[in-house]
């Protein structure tokens, strides 16, 4: 069997990084550290650590995490960060890149990072810019292997109740319906399939820096899929 892959996971209070951390209950491949401000309330049989520390402690929580793959699913709203362009970037910007240059000092070889669809460093709105100008920043960086993973709407459970993105939820199935060709991107994903990709790519180890869109997330999954059985038909490995 593989050696154990170390995953340091920022944002496991979220959508995103609650999925991660319930995909990899059961798991004897992945050894999952989370670091956050909060506790996280953890699946039934989660086997995990998760560091508590302040912010200003969290470059320390990383270096203890000793990850070979470091995953950041964090971010914030608009209207969270009260409306105000310097308070949403000190996450969305600032939190994000700092993370993945501690990930890259604690010696983590890759790194995986949750964006957005329509992340564009010249995009109009504030939002998408950001998004935009933090995954070319995170692109620069010497990690052996870069993942940025840009999904459209996020479906799954979410702890706070925004009104819109609900409706949106209900109604996503028969939106995808209508969004065929180069607007097959801006499908809505749910956290798991998310998880599962992110679980995906911790399996590739080829060098360079990659971009998944809609499309690009599934078929991760279904390539990991495949090489595991193709390798189970060949050598009868046991594979997670």
């Amino acid at each position: 069997m593989s050696r154990q892959t170390r995953i340091c996971l920022v944002g496991a209070t979220g959508l995103v990084g609650s999925a991660l951390i319930a995909a990899c209950v059961g798991r004897s491949d992945v050894k999952i550290v989370a670091v956050s401000r909060r506790e996280a309330d953890l699946p039934k049989g989660a086997r995990m650590e998760v560091l508590l520390a302040p912010v200003s402690g969290w470059e320390d929580a990383i270096a203890a995490a000793q990850p070979d793959v470091l995953v950041i699913a964090l971010g914030t709203t608009w209207k969270k960060a009260g409306k105000d362009e310097a308070a949403f970037r000190a996450v969305d910007e600032k939190l994000v890149l700092d993370c993945a240059r501690w990930g890259l000092a604690a010696g983590a070889r890759q790194l995986i990072a949750v964006s957005s669809i329509g992340a564009d460093p010249s995009a109009k709105g504030l939002y998408l810019r950001v998004k935009g100008e933090v995954d070319i920043a995170l692109s620069r960086l010497s990690y052996h292997r870069t993942d940025v993973l840009r999904p459209g709407l996020l479906i799954g459970p979410r702890k706070e109740r925004r009104l819109l993105e609900r409706l949106a939820q209900i109604l996503s199935p028969v939106i995808d319906l209508f969004l065929q060709g180069k607007y097959e991107r801006y499908r809505s994903i749910h956290s798991e399939v998310m998880a599962e990709a992110i679980l995906a790519l911790t399996k590739q180890k080829a060098r360079g820096r990659f971009t998944y869109e809609h499309e690009e997330i599934l078929r991760a999954i279904r390539r990991v899929a495949l090489e595991a059985s193709v390798r189970r038909a060949v050598h009868g490995d046991t594979v997670e």
